[in-house]
């Protein structure tokens, strides 16, 4: 049976959408003006805010999504803690936008991933998948005084999907084109990839994680600094080492990259011990620390092309890069080079928000939910059938 909170007569609305990645470096929030539903949304940015992290807040959460710290006391604070901040963030972007909290009509929250599992595995004789998001919408709901639409991914997993990537199905209401193939590559911590074959339909959206974004490339950056710098601000220390070529083949032997889709990956593959790893390798191989980085980075644009050149049934005219790798200049140039005879540029090239994007994409979602109509694309999540996604807290 489907619900709806909308009856389809609504005017513009006001909505905010939150999204805190797996690089936990804070939460983003966009407030924007919506209307219309299904193919007929049309979406106007009014702010963005980004409230970064803590140091302390940062590492803890990353502590908690290596899998291996913290227990139930650990989660069910930090699940309210992350309530309340995006809650402050939704009265961030309010002030930003000089916009009265009270007149948003609702909000999508992403949450904080601390475990995804998106593959089977044997858990007391029965064998389970899972994830967990966490950041009480009650909590924001409460500050708000509106619905707060969130927990997507479990609805998806339901239906035997692997819970990502989610974006494709707001990428597709936005960014189709009659004419030309379009690929969409979100650079976060991890990579993802949306393919619009041109003139598609639903069922026609590609989509797969290609594997590390920033997350290792961020890792490196803060060995590299001791700390002081949490990512390569701008490429820079990228651009002053050397891809090292026996590291890279050795990194482009990464099993995920043969994997076919669908298929979805995180912190549990690409966190710290796959940077422990990677730097034994490197020093066995006499690569030193910056030469490390510059291959990182254009293995993230490898895999990129790994996962076109393999699994994509039509192959892009344009590729639009959004997420923070966006506004790494050497990333894209590698970007550019791993695929020649493909346009690549940025949303902001486009009039449009890198870093708003995938909050963007959660707003669109939970107005999805809202109507009642199933928000995901089994194309890409490889789900049985279309399901509405998120939990509704009024």
């Amino acid at each position: 049976m489907r619900y709806s909170l909308f009856t389809g007569a609504e005017g513009p609305r006001l909505a905010i959408g939150l999204m805190s990645g797996t690089s936990a470096d804070g939460i983003d929030a966009v407030l924007v003006e919506i209307i219309g539903c299904g193919v007929e949304t049309r979406v106007s940015q009014r702010a963005f805010v980004s409230l970064p992290f803590s140091d302390e807040a940062r590492t803890r959460i990353l502590r908690v999504a290596a899998g291996d710290f913290g227990g139930s006391e650990e989660l069910c604070r930090m699940n309210f803690f992350l309530g309340a901040l995006c809650a402050d963030a939704c009265e961030a972007v309010c002030r930003a936008a000089d916009v009265d909290p009270h007149q948003v009509c609702f909000v999508g929250s992403h949450g904080q991933t601390v475990f995804h599992a998106p593959d089977m595995a044997m858990y007391l004789g029965r064998p389970v998948r899972g994830t967990l998001q966490i950041g009480e919408a009650s909590v924001i709901a409460e500050r708000l005084g509106c619905p707060v639409v969130s927990d997507f991914r479990v609805r998806d997993m339901a239906a035997d999907g692997l819970g990502a990537p989610l974006v494709p199905y707001t990428e597709y209401l936005l960014y189709r084109d009659e004419t030309r193939t379009i690929g969409l590559q979100n650079i976060g911590g991890i990579g993802n990839i949306t393919i619009l074959p041109q003139g598609c339909r639903l069922e026609d959206v590609f989509a797969f994680d290609t594997g590390p974004g920033n997350m290792v490339m961020d890792a490196l950056a803060a060995r590299l600094t001791d700390g002081k710098l949490r990512y390569d601000d701008g490429g820079r220390l990228s651009a002053a080492g050397h891809v090292h070529q026996p590291l890279l083949a050795w990194m482009l032997r990464d099993p995920y990259l043969q994997q076919k889709p669908p298929k979805t990956t995180g912190r549990e593959v690409y966190g710290a011990a796959y940077v422990a790893r990677l730097c034994a390798e490197a020093e066995a191989l006499g690569c030193p620390l910056p030469d490390t980085l510059a291959t990182a980075t254009r293995f993230t644009a490898e895999c990129i092309r790994e996962g076109v050149e393999r699994f994509c049934p039509a192959q892009p005219e344009r590729l639009i890069v959004g997420g923070g790798g966006s506004r790494n200049p050497v990333l894209l140039a590698h970007i550019a080079d791993c695929l020649p005879g493909c346009e690549v540029l940025t949303n902001e090239q486009l009039g449009l928000d890198s870093d708003a994007k995938e909050a963007v994409a959660f707003a669109v979602l939970a107005n999805e939910t809202l109507y009642g109509r199933a928000n995901n694309a089994p194309g890409a999540t490889g789900a049985a059938h279309p399901v509405v996604m998120g939990k509704i807290s009024l």
